[in-house]
């Protein structure tokens, strides 16, 4: 994906369902998910461990099912191993409407994966951080 499709992808997400995140803010999932909301971002966390906790001022999901329809999430971003990658693209697919991009963090990458959301219309990025490409792209 080059430069001006991500720029369009962090430009019009508005609701970003942080799949993975950590409670601890030495952890990069964590780090990512506070700098995007600092940047107007709505950020759903998700995690099995954490749910019916909040992070971030936000209450945590258990997984992406779980995440209210009123809540419109246009953005998911993955902070799992890429073995896990289908598995949550699969729940993006059946329990967003909204759903616009799949993000996958640094390292993570399945194409299979990505084929099946392209598939669908969804926007891929995979191997990337928005964190990095937020103040490259659109500035601080």
């Amino acid at each position: 994906m080059n430069a001006p499709e991500i720029k369009e992808i962090l430009t019009e997400a508005k609701v970003i369902a942080v799949v993975g995140i950590s409670a601890n803010p030495a952890r990069p999932s964590y780090g990512v998910a506070a700098f995007l909301q600092a940047r107007g971002y709505r950020i759903i966390p998700v995690n099995p461990g954490l749910a019916g906790q909040e992070l971030l001022g936000e209450g945590v999901y258990a997984d992406l099912a779980a995440i209210p329809a009123e809540i419109a999430v246009d953005m998911v971003d993955i902070f799992r191993r890429s073995e896990a990658v289908p598995e949550v693209v699969d729940a993006a697919l059946a329990h967003l409407p909204a759903l616009r991009t799949i993000w996958m963090q640094l390292g993570v990458m399945h194409e299979g994966a990505a084929a099946q959301a392209r598939a669908r219309g969804v926007r891929v990025v995979m191997d990337r951080c928005p964190k990095i490409d937020y103040p490259r792209l659109i500035g601080v």
